[in-house]
């Protein structure tokens, strides 16, 4: 912090050096005498940490499964498969680390540039859920059916990484910037539902307890998609020197719907 208020100090100074025309040392170099934008051009790398929330959308992200499972099955005719077990939305927070690298094109104050940026953390949630009902009429079988769901899905993801396109304005030490373009995780999904299903010649039983039905599908090391789109400022301290601060909003749309929301502090260099 204390670095940062010294950064903006020295700004103001240039800023104000520069409005009586005097020469300043920016960004390793001597600028002419009417500019006052810092040298941002050429290729830069850096390290960053940060906090975020990660967002997930468990609602019918098993209803397939349960469908599959209960293909040409009598209690189907309960509408097993559509049944609301309350897998919702589930949120989390969690801290990360990493690195970013690209590249800056300059016209007077205007700043182009593309860049990688990679986050190593854990990301995700879990969400479970169980129904049961009995049939409230024989089914075709002339059975009572006494069914329960349950149903769970988790997905976490520990590496994501954006490549993005990035549009600045150079404001004397500072480099406001907006970015958009696509992302790349790395997660661990896995869904799982068991099926309980109880005979009885009368509503009231006494139940015969079936076979369970269940089934599970796990991915790991799974890669996935999505888009990113976010806001920030480099801040010029000293030579090739600067800091970084961020805000992204990433979105992928795998089997669990997962939005993610981060704030980073980053140090970099621009050679």
């Amino acid at each position: 912090m204390r670095r940062l208020l010294l950064a903006a100090v020295m700004c103001g100074a240039m800023t104000a050096a520069n409005a009586a025309d005097l020469p300043i040392l920016r960004g390793g170099f001597t600028d002419g005498l009417s500019t006052s934008s810092v040298n941002w051009e050429g290729f830069y790398i850096g390290g960053q940490a940060g906090y975020g929330s990660s967002d997930e959308n468990f609602t019918g992200s098993n209803a397939n499964m349960i469908a599959a499972l209960l293909d040409h099955n009598v209690i189907q005719e309960m509408q097993v498969s559509s049944w609301n077990l309350g897998m919702g939305k589930v949120s989390a927070r969690a801290p990360g680390y990493g690195a970013f690298t690209g590249y800056n094109w300059q016209w007077d104050d205007v700043v182009v540039g593309v860049e990688a940026s990679w986050l190593h953390g854990s990301f995700g949630g879990t969400s479970s859920a169980s129904k049961e009902l009995v049939s409230g009429a024989a089914l075709s079988d002339r059975f009572f059916h006494d069914v329960a769901v349950t149903s769970s899905s988790s997905i976490s993801i520990s590496d994501m990484a954006t490549f993005r396109g990035r549009a600045a304005y150079a404001w004397g030490c500072f480099l406001p910037y907006m970015f958009g373009g696509f992302a790349l995780g790395n997660a661990d999904i896995t869904h799982a539902v068991v099926i309980n299903d109880a005979v009885a010649t009368t509503i009231s039983g006494p139940f015969t307890p079936l076979q369970p039905l269940q089934a599970t599908d796990a991915q790991h090391n799974h890669l996935i998609y999505g888009y990113t789109a976010g806001l920030g400022v480099d801040i010029n301290i000293v030579g090739g020197l600067f800091a970084r601060a961020e805000w992204e909003y990433v979105r992928f749309t795998a089997s669990v719907d997962t939005s993610i929301n981060t704030v980073r502090a980053g140090l970099g260099y621009k050679f």
